[in-house]
C-alpha cells in the first residue's frame, strides 16, 4: 500500500470513523477517542514502515533491527501497536487492551508524552462506562479499530510523504469538533484564519521564542512557528505553552508531535494561579512573542490569590473577581522580553471600555506606552460564541507613542452559523497595520492625549467613524412618483373590471 493518498481522502475517512460513536456518546466525549486513535495508528504505521525497510535491507537480523529501531523518533513497545489491538478486536476487553497499550507507550517514550506531573493519556480511557456496558463498549471499539484499519488510513511514511498531511488531518478533526462543540469549543481551538492573522501581525523571526499561556490544542503556537519555516526555511525557534484543561493539554502534546514540532515545551496547569514556564531562578520566563486566545471573562480566575502574587504581575491593579481578561493580559505582558517583546491577545470588547479596576489597569498600560494597536473583528468568528472580539497588540518597543485603531468588524465572508476571514480580509488588516496611518471609515491613529480625552476608553467607534450619511430624499420627486403610481393603479383597475365582465362575474 505505497500508493500516495490525498489530504481529502484521509479527512473523509477520519470523519466517517466518527459514525461509530454518533448516537451513542456526545462529540465532546468521542473526540478524545478519535484523536488518540489517529495518533496511535500513525506512529504504528511509521514504525512498521521503517521496520519493514530495515528487514528488506538486513534480512531477518532481528537483534540488529531491534537496536536500530531504538533510534526511532518514537518507540513502539511490543504489544502496543495498533495492529496487535486490531488482531484481537473480536476478543473481550478491547477497552482495557487499548488503555494498556497507551500506558506502555508513555513508559517507553519518557518525557515526550508527559510533563513533571501528568501523562498525555491520563485523562483518556477507552475502558470507560461512557461507551456503555461491557458488550456494547467492546463492539464500539471493535468498529473503531476496523475503521482505522481501512486502506484510506494507511499512514506509512512511504505513502504519506510528509508530516503535513497527518498534522492537517488532526487540525481538520479538531476544527470539526470545535464547530459542533458549543460553549466548550473555545476551550481548545482558535479558528485558523484568526491564527493566521495574529501570526502575520506578530511577524515571527528566526530564533524567536514563542509562548501561548492558554494554548488549547496548540494551533495558534504552531501557526507562528509555521511562518518562520515558510519564510526562512528554518526550524530555529522554540514553542512554549501552558494549558489548564488536562484533556486539552493532551491534544496539544499529540498535535505538536504529529506536526513534527519537537522543539516545544507544553506544561499542564493553571497559568494564573500556578505558572509553570519558569527560569532557573524560579522567575517567569521571557519570550520574544507571547500570544493567546484566553477564555473570555473567566469567572473564578484566581482573584483571591492575586493580591500576594509572588511574580508581581498585578502591580498595575487587580482585575475584578468575575472577569479574568486582564489577569491574562497582565501575565502575558510580564513574560515579554524587555527589548523586543511583542504580544497579540484576543479579548471581548468589554476589555476596551469597562471601568473600575479594569479602567485603571487599561489607563496604566496606555500611559506606559505598551499598547500598540486595537483591531475590532467581526461577530461569529469564534466557535462557542457569537459575540465580536478584538485583537490587542502590545509592544515593548514601539515605533511611535500612538495607538492604531482598526475597525475590521465588516471584514468577513458571512456564513449561516459562522463568519470567516478571507485572505483578502487578512491582507487588508495587515497592510493597514504596517502602514500605521488613518484610513477613512476604517482606521485611525490616535495620540495618547486623544485617548486621555476619552477617559482612556478604547471603544473603537470613538476613534473610527464608520457612519454613512443617508442619501438626501427629494420629496418633490417622491410625490411625482406617487402620483404616477396612483394613475397606473387606476388604469389597472379599469382593465381588471373589463376582464371580470368578460368572464361573467358582473351582470
Amino acid at each position: 500500500m505505497n500508493t500516495p493518498i490525498s489530504q481529502d481522502a484521509i479527512n473523509k475517512a477520519l470523519w466517517a470513523a466518527c459514525d461509530t460513536f454518533r448516537g451513542t456518546v456526545s462529540s465532546d466525549t468521542y473526540k478524545d477517542f478519535i484523536l488518540t486513535m489517529l495518533f496511535l495508528k500513525y506512529i504504528s504505521d511509521v514504525w512498521q514502515d521503517h521496520y519493514d525497510k530495515y528487514k528488506e535491507k538486513y534480512g531477518d537480523e532481528s537483534e540488529l533491527i531491534k537496536e536500530m529501531m531504538k533510534n526511532e523518533r518514537f518507540v513502539l513497545p511490543e504489544g502496543s501497536s495498533f495492529y496487535t489491538l486490531y488482531e484481537k478486536r473480536h476478543e473481550p476487553g478491547n477497552g482495557e487492551r487499548i488503555d494498556q497499550a497507551l500506558h506502555a507507550l508513555e513508559e517507553a517514550n519518557g518525557t515526550k508524552l508527559r510533563d513533571a506531573s501528568k501523562s498525555v493519556f491520563q485523562d483518556i480511557s477507552f475502558n470507560t462506562d461512557k461507551l456503555g456496558e461491557e458488550k456494547q463498549k467492546n463492539t464500539i471499539l471493535r468498529h473503531l479499530l476496523e475503521d482505522f484499519s481501512k486502506p484510506e488510513l494507511n499512514m506509512r511514511s512511504s505513502r504519506i510523504g510528509s508530516l503535513d498531511i497527518i498534522g492537517n488531518a488532526y487540525e481538520y478533526l479538531i476544527k470539526l469538533f470545535a464547530a459542533g462543540g458549543g460553549q466548550k469549543a473555545g476551550e481548545f481551538y482558535t479558528p485558523p484564519e484568526v491564527s493566521d492573522l495574529i501570526a502575520e501581525l506578530l511577524d515571527p523571526q528566526e530564533g524567536d521564542s514563542i509562548c501561548d499561556p492558554a494554548c488549547g490544542s496548540g494551533s495558534l503556537l504552531m501557526k507562528c512557528g509555521r511562518k518562520i519555516k515558510d519564510r526562512f526555511n528554518s526550524k530555529k525557534y522554540a514553542l512554549y505553552g501552558q494549558e489548564a484543561i488536562g484533556s486539552t493539554w493532551s491534544l496539544a502534546k499529540m498535535n505538536m508531535f504529529l506536526h513534527g514540532e519537537d522543539n516545544h515545551k507544553i506544561e499542564w496547569g493553571d497559568t494564573i494561579r500556578n505558572p509553570k514556564l519558569l527560569d532557573n531562578n524560579g522567575g517567569l520566563m521571557h519570550f520574544d512573542i507571547v500570544t493567546a486566545n484566553p477564555p473570555f471573562s473567566l469567572d473564578k480566575w484566581g482573584h483571591e490569590e492575586a493580591d500576594h502574587d509572588k511574580f508581581g504581575r498585578f502591580r498595575r491593579g487587580i482585575p475584578p473577581r468575575t472577569k479574568g481578561d486582564y489577569a491574562f493580559i497582565l501575565h502575558m505582558i510580564e513574560t515579554l522580553k524587555p527589548k523586543n517583546g511583542r504580544m497579540g491577545v484576543v479579548v471581548p470588547h468589554g476589555v476596551l471600555f469597562r471601568g473600575s479596576s479594569e479602567g485603571k489597569i487599561r489607563q496604566q498600560l496606555i500611559v506606559e506606552d505598551l499598547l500598540d494597536t486595537v483591531i475590532g473583528l467581526p461577530e461569529k468568528l469564534f466557535y462557542g460564541t457569537g459575540i465580536p472580539a478584538a485583537i490587542l497588540i502590545f509592544k515593548k518597543k514601539k515605533s511611535d507613542n500612538k495607538v492604531l485603531f482598526i475597525d475590521a468588524s465588516r471584514e468577513c465572508k458571512a456564513g449561516k452559523n459562522q463568519n470567516l476571514l478571507t485572505a483578502d480580509n487578512i491582507k487588508k488588516i495587515v497592510e493597514t497595520y504596517h502602514a500605521r496611518k488613518s484610513v477613512d471609515k476604517y482606521a485611525y491613529l490616535a495620540s495618547v492625549d486623544e485617548i486621555k480625552e476619552n477617559d482612556f476608553n478604547l471603544n473603537i467607534p470613538r476613534y473610527v467613524d464608520t457612519f454613512e450619511e443617508e442619501e438626501e430624499i427629494d420629496l418633490m420627486a417622491v410625490r411625482k412618483q406617487r402620483e404616477a403610481l396612483k394613475t397606473e393603479l387606476a388604469q389597472l383597475e379599469v382593465e381588471m373590471d373589463g376582464y371580470l365582465k368578460e368572464l361573467g362575474y358582473y351582470d
